[in-house]
């Protein structure tokens, strides 16, 4: 998220109503948030006295979730090994690779009586692509330890479902109906913040349908100003009812603290995909194929239209639903099936909702006239798809998200001898290269500032096609080619490469030291 202050997700490491399949005799259990009208726990009206009977009975249905994580590392070579190694050619521990473990913190909420619990998916999941996930475990606000199961995980909505088991039914809380939330409403949220488990903060609504400036299609938020911090992640936001109105997600902050400004995804949101992972269904959701941008004063100003309505088409994706129904880079997309696009409202959070296969009006302004088409959604593909044709998109794309967590395929042996990190060109990464689809090769990602390839001019983009004179169409083929030269006792290796729009030519690159 482009702020200068920063977007800070909130971790350690880092309406539907939900249809709960308990497993116990139905009417035998009751939500903890059913006791809190039982029981009167919150004056109806105004400022409550205290929060302290609404967070005794909630506290129990909140949970801590800590994980375990493995990661493969190169072993560290000895600075000093150059002036020792006598005999000369390679490190000892050249190529080799050591585990490490790594640990994270995060909050989540039972939801069932049979031990189903929710947290975010960033919680469970580790940052690091080369890290492997041992083993989650779920604390009791009474300190009592269940080993986790993941029942389902949905990356794009950041949500994941866990499961435990025990013999004695376990208390549990329901969501609420995050669309009537007002701003100004009281809540309060119970995580675990900094591993301080079972910590409550209170504060009010601050906005709802709060929109970034990420992209994607659950850029949609409830801010509040009650304190949420790295480890309240996957926590409850409680409306004075005890229903679950949002799940802590995320803090905008200068500093990586709380500074008053914490974001959680509705229940509305939420309280669908949830059931869906827990019936084991795949997460299903619409897609056109479009990049865009929102109608600023400029782009309104420029075309007259109206400010805050609508979105610019800046491309279109080869074969997919918006060019088979005929829309163009330009056009302004102003409603999708009777539905207006809004900041608040985007044609991306629209059309995600929609099933895939199903045929919705379109309205658009072209050439300063009001048209309609029908389109058939198409199947949203799948986080790598999108990664890769976003990649080297300068414009902010249909469900355009931070990738800086998501590296390339392989070893990282290119990485590490080259200080290149690159991907297997495909047709829509060729449409974005300006290249013929069958081009085959890498097209680099990233490059170590520091490397030799830096220093020959190699950069983004620039496509990686033979090594040594051996043509390379994979990540793999690049590194077993750059296996054999090191194998072969050479330092560098000879790139045949092109850059967008130039001539392919030779470059010799040295490994580095």
């Amino acid at each position: 998220m482009r702020y200068s202050y920063g977007v800070t997700a909130a971790l350690l490491a880092g309406g539907a109503t939900l249809t709960l399949l308990t497993g116990f005799p139905a009417g035998a259990q009751v939500a903890q948030n059913d006791r809190i009208q039982i029981e009167n726990a919150v004056p109806v009206a105004g400022a409550p006295a205290s929060f302290a009977d609404l967070t005794e009975v909630l506290q129990p249905a909140v949970v801590n979730i800590s994980t375990r994580q493995s990661i493969q590392v190169p072993v560290q070579q000895n600075p000093f090994e150059q002036f020792f190694n006598r005999r000369g050619g390679q490190s000892q521990n050249q190529g080799q690779t050591t585990t490490q473990e790594a640990t994270s913190l995060g909050s989540g909420f039972l939801v069932s009586a049979d031990g189903y619990v929710v947290t975010n998916n960033h919680v469970i999941s580790p940052p690091d692509q080369r890290a492997q996930l041992e083993e989650v475990t779920v604390i009791l606000s009474d300190g009592t330890e269940y080993p986790a199961e993941v029942v389902g995980t949905d990356p794009q909505s950041d949500l994941a479902v866990l499961k435990i088991s025990r013999t004695e039914a376990f208390p549990f809380v329901r969501f609420g109906d995050s669309a009537h939330a007002r701003v100004g409403d009281w809540v309060i949220a119970i995580g675990n913040p900094f591993g301080l488990g079972g910590t409550v903060t209170s504060g009010i609504i601050s906005a709802v349908q709060r929109n970034t400036g990420s992209g994607g299609a659950y850029d949609r938020y409830i801010q509040t100003d009650a304190s949420i911090n790295r480890g309240n992640s996957g926590g409850p936001l409680f409306d004075m009812h005890g229903n679950v109105i949002g799940i802590n997600n995320a803090i905008l902050s200068p500093s990586g603290g709380s500074v008053g400004i914490g974001l959680a995804i509705p229940a509305e949101d939420a309280a669908p995909i949830v059931r869906a992972l827990m019936a084991g269904e795949e997460i299903l959701r619409g897609y056109l194929g479009v990049n865009i941008s929102p109608v600023d004063a400029d782009v309104a100003e420029a075309l007259g239209l109206e400010r805050n309505r609508g979105e610019l088409v800046q491309g279109v994706q080869p074969g997919e639903a918006a060019e088979r129904a005929g829309l163009e880079v330009g056009d302004v997309v102003v409603t999708v099936n009777g539905e207006e696009v809004t900041p608040e409202n985007t044609l991306s959070r629209i059309v995600a909702n929609i099933r895939p296969g199903t045929s919705v009006p379109i309205t658009y302004i072209r050439d300063g006239r009001r048209r309609q088409v029908n389109v058939t959604v198409g199947r949203r593909p799948s986080d790598e798809e999108l990664r890769q044709q976003q990649l080297f998109q300068q414009d902010q794309g249909e469900d355009q998200q931070d990738q800086a967590d998501q590296g390339p395929k392989g070893s990282g042996l290119m990485q590490e001898l080259l200080g290149i990190e690159a991907l297997e060109i495909d047709a829509r990464i060729a449409a974005q290269l300006g290249v013929a689809s069958d081009t085959r090769g890498l097209a680099i990602l990233n490059v170590d500032p520091g490397s030799d390839a830096a220093r020959r001019g190699l950069n983004r983009g620039v496509m990686i096609l033979a090594v040594n004179s051996r043509p390379v169409a994979t990540v793999e083929e690049f590194e077993a080619a750059l296996q054999d030269a090191r194998d072969a006792g050479r330092e560098a290796v000879l790139l045949r490469v092109q850059a967008r729009g130039g001539q392919t030519q030779s470059i010799p690159v040295r490994f580095n030291n």
